[in-house]
């Protein structure tokens, strides 16, 4: 009998080691339920979703589908990004996502969905990221969304939305950037924003939206954005106090029907783009000078009277300045003297139709400058030498172009090693000539930039871009831009791999999974000046084409993989000999009969090498088994990161109630467990048998478990081949 119950041990030790290698866990059943109601209720012509319909979503690598990488204090596995950008769907959004209460970013951008947004998404409260742009969803925003208190973005943006924006935002106390432009919401911007001074910014333009500007907007510590263009304010003031907002470096209040005088923003030290075009403003322009980092000025179509003021000869970064179709007069200042002018910068002065009458000094721009005039009395002063040339219609245009394509030199390279019908091609700027590689393409878009011209910046965004990515320079390809109405600025990026070796043309996939994940992530660093960004596509062609991007950190490197199999081996054959050594002494001893070595409840031990320690020794060491020192989760209960009072840093195995033994079982194992001696396993220090608790003291070992290294808990993504 004795041999065959150690038998049964020596089985479900092997078979341990086998379910280690080879049990994966689960998503929670609620969610896998929830995702397939998501899926009914959606179209799919692309066929995207095919396999939402084969094994877990977890393990199976369900399209769009992260998860966590350890398990909840259920046993499961949950869902952490549903990511579905762009991919042609159709239908309508499930109210069972609201199951998904542990889902962090829930992205649905640029597709064909209809509908309305489910008030059940107010029970996701751990999201972070609320991300709906560009589909064709109406109705008005549900007030449960004021529930999402760790809520950092809600975009909403270019859908069909209608109603008012909900007071109840004021509970999204950690929100940063509310995108609800190109819709059609109505009614008062509540004043109850001012209550969360987390807000970036406010992104509002586009919209039906009515009532006055709420002066307690000026409260907002951090407010960098107000674009609230194409709206109808009809008959208010811009309040004199957003002149305090020391950290704005956007208002735009385009097309408003705002009335009353300009207020003086002078105070802003980091403003740079100021729009309150197509009003009513009256009055003059206020004379204190503006910031030095203002590139855009424009106060075009209104009812402004008076001079130009001097201090616009004061602003070196100024790129644009449009005062067309007001009322000013005087004289015309010459703004470019004081502008040092790159070979890329450019200058556009439109003062068409006013009633300005003279220049200051003489009429000489340089090249880069665009004057435009027409409509003034000073073009029917023939003593001023070239003013005709600035007098036409056609004066030079606008002088910012609406679009660009690289214009890196093109390389003398030999076509014919460079397979261009697989998505390859030469790296425009690499440092090694005809460097041959496949791209990744990101369609990518600046939704608010503080500029008006871009090419003074190229080399700015491409040091910032590529050092968010951890990318060279030359890494980075602009291939085109082009300006859309807004004003935002569209991208067609390239981003090619590093160069190694000649054959180091492709990314691997723990590098375009990484770079995917910050894009989609939104982890760029934020930037007041470029303004916030939106990720329009993400494309792998040629060689990428058939890669799945699953779970984070799930890959495992090959050295990795041998030394787990080297160590498996190992561990094997040491269980195999301890097994042999166990199964030879019970043979020795099978005819002695048991006896208690003590006649009360609580059975003691005293084994060399293994210490007894207290429930409260347990509970000092753990911090009473706080959750922040849980290392993981296993059959046998939870295990914990402990200090003991010497400072010994231990591993704390603690048994949960199901799978507690009797007290002889319990100490018979750890005098098995207090034998085992190896170089390659964990040393048993000691054990816990007091208060109905059975816990086992064990060695730390900070680079973690096996299993740690078999799921990728411990090391980044990397392919296996």
């Amino acid at each position: 009998m004795l041999r065959m119950r150690v038998c049964g041990c020596v089985i479900a030790l092997w078979s341990s080691c086998f379910v280690l290698l080879a049990v994966a866990q689960v998503l929670i059943p609620s969610e896998v339920n929830a995702l397939r109601a998501v899926k009914n209720r959606l179209s799919d012509p692309r066929k995207h979703l095919t396999n939402w319909n084969n094994g877990d979503p977890c393990k199976s690598h369900w399209t769009g589908v992260f998860c966590f990488n350890t398990v909840g204090a259920d046993g499961y596995l949950h869902l952490e990004e549903l990511q579905l950008l762009n991919m042609n769907l159709s239908g309508s959004l499930a109210p069972e996502l609201g199951q998904l209460s542990h889902l962090l970013i829930l992205d649905f951008m640029w597709n064909e969905l209809s509908g309305t947004i489910p008030k059940e998404i107010g029970n996701m409260t751990s999201l972070k990221l609320l991300l709906l742009s560009g589909n064709k969803l109406s109705g008005s925003l549900p007030d449960e969304l004021g529930y999402l208190s760790k809520l950092n973005r809600l975009q909403v943006d270019q859908n069909y939305m209608s109603g008012p924006i909900p007071k109840s935002f004021v509970n999204l106390v950690n929100v940063k950037h509310l995108h609800m432009n190109n819709n059609s919401f109505s009614g008062q911007i509540p004043s109850e924003l001012s209550k969360v001074p987390t807000l970036l910014h406010l992104l509002f333009d586009n919209n039906n939206l009515s009532g006055y500007l709420p002066p307690e907007l000026s409260n907002l510590p951090n407010l960098r954005i107000i674009q609230f263009d194409n709206n109808n304010f009809m008959g208010n003031e811009i309040p004199a106090s957003y002149g305090n907002l020391s950290q704005l470096a956007k208002i735009s209040l385009r097309n408003c029907s705002l009335q009353g005088e300009i207020p003086d923003f002078s105070r802003i030290p980091s403003l740079s783009y100021l729009d309150l075009s197509w009003n009513r403003l009256s009055g003059s322009i206020p004379s204190h000078r503006l910031s030095h980092n203002m590139t855009t000025i424009d106060l075009s179509d209104n009812q402004l009277n008076g001079s130009i003021p001097e201090s616009f000869s004061d602003l070196p970064s100024l790129q644009k300045l449009s005062l067309e179709n007001n009322l000013l007069t005087g004289s015309v200042p010459a703004i470019w003297w004081k502008i040092s002018f790159s070979t890329k910068a450019r200058l556009k002065l439109d003062l068409r139709n006013n009633s300005l009458s003279n220049i200051s000094g003489e009429l000489n721009p340089p090249a880069n400058v665009t004057l435009r005039l027409e409509g003034n009395p000073i073009c029917k002063n023939a003593s001023i030498q070239n003013v005709g040339q600035f007098c036409r219609s056609e004066a030079g245009g606008d002088g910012i172009p609406d679009s660009s394509t690289n214009s890196t030199q093109t390389m003398t390279c030999p076509s014919q090693a460079c397979p261009t019908d697989n998505f390859y091609e030469y790296v425009p700027s690499s440092p090694v000539p005809c460097f041959c590689a496949s791209p990744i393409i990101v369609e990518y878009r600046l939704k608010s930039p503080s500029f008006s011209y871009f090419p003074p910046y190229i080399q700015k965004f491409e040091m910032y871009f590529t050092r968010s990515l951890d990318l060279s320079l030359y890494q980075l390809s602009i291939d085109s831009i082009f300006w859309q109405e807004g004003p935002r600025l569209q991208m067609h990026l390239k981003l090619f791999p590093m160069f190694i070796n000649p054959h180091s043309n492709t990314f691997n996939f723990s590098e375009v999974h990484r770079i995917r994940g910050i894009l989609t992530s939104w982890e760029l660093p934020p930037t007041d000046f470029f303004g916030p960004y939106e990720l329009l596509n993400f494309t792998l062609l040629g060689p990428y084409s058939n890669m799945i991007i699953g779970p984070r950190r799930m890959g495992i490197r090959k050295g990795i993989l041998a030394a787990i199999i080297t160590g498996a081996v190992a561990s094997f054959v040491i269980l195999s000999a301890t097994v042999m050594l166990l199964i030879t002494r019970c043979s020795r001893h099978r005819d002695r009969p048991p006896s208690r070595r003590h006649s009360s409840s609580k059975i003691t031990m005293k084994i060399d090498g293994v210490k007894a320690f207290t429930f409260k020794e347990m509970t000092l060491a753990t911090r009473n088994f706080d959750s922040s020192t849980q290392l993981g989760r296993g059959g046998y209960g939870k295990v914990y990161r402990g200090i003991l009072s010497d400072d010994t840093i231990v591993a704390i195995k603690r048994a949960e109630e199901g799978s507690l033994q009797g007290e002889k079982e319990f100490l018979t194992e750890i005098e098995l467990l207090s034998r085992l001696h190896h170089r390659n396993l964990v040393s048993l220090v000691g054990y816990c048998d007091e208060e109905g608790e059975q816990m086992l003291v064990y060695e730390f070992m900070p680079n973690g478990t096996l299993r740690d290294w078999l799921c990728g808990m411990k090391f980044p993504t990397f392919p296996v081949s």
